[in-house]
């Protein structure tokens, strides 16, 4: 099973390459959609600082590769030659998924912090922050968790600062090329 992971920082475009995946066919696994769940089984809100809260907890109790520990037999069970993992945090899961599956590359998605507050403020997402000074907080909390290491770590870059069509066609090409289409 070849996994392709996505990391970047809040807003970056993760959540677009994950579409344009979907688009090509290739099943996607969403590693903050377990922290999700685990907030929704707590009866508590999808916000930024419940999500972080979880996500925290479950570093702490298990391990910096919990969430992708957590995630491997939700990527298993896609059952797909290929498989994008969206929302890699931290070199430890980067390390994690490497060992688990040794046909494993890394995406990292570039976007400068200006980029990704305005396209914050236009996503409407309930765990979006809505200040520059709450996305700097979430940052520091991400980079925090090994997200910087992770991104040092990719195989491939993509730099999304222009249109989306760009980074659609930049995308789009990039993972046909990893998942061994035409």
């Amino acid at each position: 099973m070849k996994v392709i992971g996505i990391v970047g920082m809040p807003a970056s475009g993760k959540g677009e390459v994950s579409r344009i995946a979907r688009d090509l066919g290739i099943p996607v696994v969403v590693m903050g959609d377990v922290v999700r769940e685990r907030v929704k089984e707590a009866g508590l809100p999808a916000t930024d600082a419940n999500l972080g809260a979880i996500s925290g907890e479950l570093r702490s109790e298990l391990g910096m590769d919990a969430i992708a520990r957590i995630t491997i037999p939700v990527i298993e069970a896609a059952s797909a030659p290929v498989v994008l993992v969206d929302g890699i945090r931290g070199d430890y899961e980067v390390a994690t998924f490497k060992e688990h599956f040794p046909d494993f590359t890394l995406i990292g998605i570039a976007s400068s912090f200006e980029t990704r507050y305005r396209r914050l403020a236009n996503r409407g997402r309930s765990d979006d922050s809505l200040t520059a000074e709450e996305l700097r907080v979430r940052d520091e909390r991400e980079l925090g968790w090994g997200l910087g290491r992770a991104l040092s770590q990719a195989d491939c870059r993509i730099t999304n600062e222009g249109t989306l069509e760009e980074f659609t066609a930049e995308v789009r090409a990039l993972l046909r090329r990893l998942g061994g289409m035409a």
